[in-house]
């Protein structure tokens, strides 16, 4: 009976370590697109966040005040407001919708009262927002976030005075 030896050839050790190579740099090319993918989704939920969600906040409380047209837009306390003018209990009642010191802010109060614009509630934190009326009952608003990423809207009101 013979014995065999067995023989030791350079492929036995550069397929396994090709291999090895292979697996690495697929891992990371995975890993990589991953990160890209991660970073434009959070970039893209940063804008969904703020410029988004302002302009939806700013349509559904035009929808919400859509009677009698009494959807506006005019200056308050030096700012470009968007004006939504209400009636409760035989009272007259406005809502300011405004940018102040870059901030997007809300501000409810009887008609003829008078507050500074920097009394209105905080609605999020905006790098610029413009609002302007495209024709009459149609407004264009644009919202600018931190990053610099710009959405707008068209809204509107179905009802006049």
């Amino acid at each position: 009976m013979q014995l065999r030896t067995r023989q030791n050839h350079m492929i036995d050790f550069l397929f396994p370590v090709a291999l090895l190579f292979v697996f690495a740099v697929s891992a990371l090319a995975v890993i990589l697109l991953a990160a890209d993918i991660y970073r434009s989704t959070t970039a893209d939920s940063s804008l969904n966040y703020t410029a988004r969600t302002s302009l939806s906040y700013i349509s559904e409380k035009i929808h919400q005040n859509d009677t009698g047209g009494d959807v506006s837009i005019g200056v308050y306390d030096g700012c470009d407001a968007l004006i939504l003018e209400q009636e409760y209990n035989q009272a007259a009642y406005r809502t300011y919708i405004y940018v102040y010191e870059n901030e997007l802010k809300e501000l409810f109060s009887k008609k003829e009262a008078e507050f500074p614009a920097s009394t209105g509630k905080t609605i999020l934190s905006v790098e610029d927002f413009s609002m302007d009326m495209v024709k009459d009952g149609i407004f264009r608003f644009s919202c600018t976030d931190s990053d610099g990423q710009t959405a707008s809207t068209v809204v509107g009101v179905h009802s006049s005075r």
